[in-house]
C-alpha cells in the first residue's frame, strides 16, 4: 500500500516494515509532513521503517535533527530506523555526526529491506 502524507511518500513492505520516501529538501518546513509520514508508517506492528533519500536535494543541520528526533521515537517504538540512497556528501555527514552509528545505512532500497526483514 502506497500513500502520499504532506509531499512524502509513505509505502507499506509489509505488515512490519514501511518506507518513507523524502524528496526535495530536508529542513524545518518539512518538519511537519516528516512527522506525518512518520506517523503513517509506524503502526503498532511496524519494526522498522526505511528513510529512502533517493531524491533528497538538500538537508540542513535542522534536517539532521529531524534524523535524530526520528531516531528518538524508533527506538521508544522498539523499531529499527534504517535509510539508503544517500550521496557521498550526506553519508560523510552521518558518519561525522556518528549518526550511521545509530540509524542502519545501505546503498539501496531493496538493500535497506532486506536489513529490515531479517
Amino acid at each position: 500500500m502506497t500513500q502520499q502524507t504532506a509531499a512524502l511518500d509513505v509505502q507499506t513492505v509489509s505488515p512490519r516494515t514501511a518506507i518513507i520516501r523524502i524528496a526535495g529538501d530536508l529542513t524545518a518546513a518539512r518538519e511537519a509532513a516528516l512527522m506525518d509520514a512518520y506517523n503513517a508508517a509506524a503502526t503498532a506492528e511496524t519494526r522498522a521503517v526505511i528513510l529512502d533519500f533517493t531524491n533528497l536535494e538538500y538537508m540542513n543541520s535542522t534536517g539532521i535533527g529531524l534524523l535524530v528526533t526520528l531516531l528518538v521515537r524508533a527506538n521508544r517504538q522498539r523499531q529499527k530506523l534504517l535509510a539508503c540512497g544517500f550521496t557521498d556528501h550526506y553519508r560523510q555527514i552521518l558518519e561525522l555526526t556518528r549518526l550511521d552509528d545509530a540509524i542502519g545505512i545501505h546503498d539501496t532500497e531493496a538493500d535497506a529491506i532486506t536489513a529490515a526483514e531479517s
